[in-house]
């Protein structure tokens, strides 16, 4: 949907206001071909030669043209001083408004992108727009010009022919053919559409399920809000727990955004290491929200009451009712059992959208106490080391020290290196029973564990972890955050040489002790296998024992719990 400048500018203005804030002064900006030079990309046809400009001008001269000339109209639009994370998606954003987006390339490292519309008279208004208006990704200023180049031609070794490219603009094609799809991403969110005022008031596709699985921080319907609104006007959400997770429905006015929000968001991180996005597609056509509160929000009618917090609320659609709310508060019930709550959330800005592999990265900051300290008590002091709680505690994130206690040797302090593994840790272990005594874990009030002073009395009590090469987090992305499980009696085993059998590996658990009720290698994977111990506090001790397990010249043995059973 092409839509007149005027209008176009009206729309917008607010972003504008806020985006004018930017200041551009000391950005270096350069032309398309000096940046296409350095990039060795040659995607394009181009429409004619570039002439440089004049070395001898004077700085401040050559300032002034360079932002001056936007260049001739061209369908294809240059974007400069991209970030590095920029994906497809947020590029074809900047464009939908201004009408149909045939093609993108999101040039990697090169911090540029280009951009094809279907009509140069969109890819005018964008122009002009931006002209006046900074444009911002991700916070940051890009610079919006005409390319030199008529027409964007890639190939199979170019971005775009990447399934995430190729999502985006399928997206983006069906919100540019949805009536009233006429703004989406940040402005999309508050703006009216341009279809005479009326509302299109979801159908098949338009509502999204978003179910939360590791979800150790509490979770509100703001922060989803936050993060959703970003791909189109949201209508409403509900949330609910259903067989013990955390889950929303969110509606979308058009089945553009909605498939918009389900590529980019499925399967990230709202916080660091958890908190990670499950999307599909409800079967709900529409959410019929009574009540406007902490529980659902109904965007289109602010003056629902806020209700009765504790009373049941009912989702209808077709006259079927879905599950009630089983009562949440502000401190939402996580799927480990245990719940986080009496913590405020920060203030949402622009929102930082990556995957959750293969960096493992946020959309936000966590908003728990930056808390790394754990403390350990009840003990069992005649057979607990450091190197015991160094590998017990690193299932759930990277060991930094362990100190127990010098006189209180039931106590440990065990700080580990990022605040929600120290929560992980917590969350899982608290109560646990190891070497026959349930232990307490708790945050501490402690920012570090110190290292003895030279001369102190410490009898090896303190040990330092930092640069142990036993840590199983310390990759970016690393996929043991996506087997995290609690203490269960079935280990799963990892990095078995292919020398090793089955009798070898219980022969190894056998002479420490431990009796094997089941055992089983990886169909498809015979370096991994499950073993099954009679008892937790068996499994629990077999771990401490028997991880790192040297199991040939170059294999070390990798334990960690496993949420099957054999």
């Amino acid at each position: 949907m092409i839509f007149k400048f005027s209008e176009l500018l009206s729309r917008l203005q607010y972003v504008c206001d806020e985006r004018n804030n930017v200041d551009t002064s000391t950005t270096n900006k350069r032309g398309s071909d000096e940046l296409l030079s350095q990039s060795g990309v040659t995607v394009m046809a181009p429409a004619a030669p570039h002439h440089a400009d004049n070395n001898n001008q004077d700085s401040a001269a050559k300032k002034v043209k360079l932002e001056q000339n936007v260049g001739k109209p061209s369908r294809v639009i240059h974007i400069r001083n991209i970030p590095n994370e920029t994906t497809e998606a947020e590029i074809i954003q900047l464009g939908l408004p201004f009408g149909r987006v045939t093609n993108v390339l999101v040039l990697k490292g090169k911090n540029q992108a280009f951009l094809e519309m279907a009509e140069e008279i969109s890819a005018v208004a964008m122009v002009a727009y931006f002209g006046g208006c900074v444009a911002q990704l991700r916070g940051r200023a890009v610079y919006v010009q005409f390319s030199n180049h008529k027409e964007l031609k890639t190939d199979q070794t170019h971005s775009n022919a990447s399934a995430s490219a190729q999502a985006a603009l399928q997206a983006a094609q069906v919100i540019s053919n949805s009536a009233g799809a006429a703004l989406v991403a940040g402005a999309g969110a508050a703006l009216q559409p341009a279809n005479g005022g009326t509302e299109i008031q979801g159908g098949p596709n338009t509502v999204l399920r978003v179910i939360i699985e590791h979800m150790l921080y509490p979770i509100v319907l703001d922060v989803l809000y936050s993060i959703f609104q970003r791909y189109g006007k949201v209508l409403k959400i509900v949330t609910f727990t259903k067989n013990n997770s955390f889950q929303a429905l969110i509606q979308y006015p058009d089945t553009g955004s909605a498939q918009m929000a389900k590529t980019a968001l499925d399967g990230q991180n709202i916080y660091n290491g958890c908190c990670t996005l499950r999307i599909d597609y409800s079967k709900m056509t529409c959410l019929n929200v009574k009540y406007n509160n902490d529980k659902s929000r109904d965007y289109t009618n602010p003056t629902l009451p806020s209700g009765d917090g504790d009373a049941h609320q009912l989702l209808t659609s077709g006259g079927v009712l879905a599950p009630p709310f089983l009562g949440l508060g502000s401190g939402l019930a996580s799927p480990y059992g245990v719940g986080v709550g009496g913590v405020g959330l920060p203030a949402f800005g622009a929102l930082t959208l990556t995957p959750a592999s293969p960096a493992l990265r946020a959309l936000t900051a966590p908003p728990l106490p930056l808390a790394t300290v754990l403390l350990v008590s009840n003990l069992n002091e005649e057979m607990v080391t450091p190197d015991a709680l160094f590998t017990l505690f690193g299932v759930y994130g990277d060991v930094q020290r362990v100190k127990i206690l010098y006189n209180k040797k039931d106590s440990a302090l065990i700080q580990m290196a990022e605040p929600h593994q120290a929560h992980l840790a917590m969350t899982h272990m608290d109560k646990l029973r190891v070497f026959g005594k349930a232990m307490r874990v708790m945050l501490s009030k402690h920012q570090t564990v110190q290292l003895p002073k030279e001369g102190q009395p410490d009898a090896g009590l303190t040990r330092d972890y930092s640069q142990s090469p036993l840590h199983r987090f310390k990759k970016p992305g690393s996929k043991n955050y996506q087997n995290i499980y609690p203490p269960s009696a079935t280990l799963h085993l990892s990095n078995i040489p292919a020398t090793v059998s089955e009798d070898d590996i219980k022969e190894a658990f056998t002479k420490r002790g431990f009796t094997i009720k089941a055992f089983k290698f990886f169909p498809k994977d015979r370096k991994m296998a499950l073993v099954q111990l009679a008892t937790i506090d068996d499994a629990v001790a077999a771990l401490i024992k028997m991880h790192n397990y040297q199991l040939s010249e170059s294999n070390h043995l990798r334990v960690s719990f496993s949420k099957s059973s054999i």
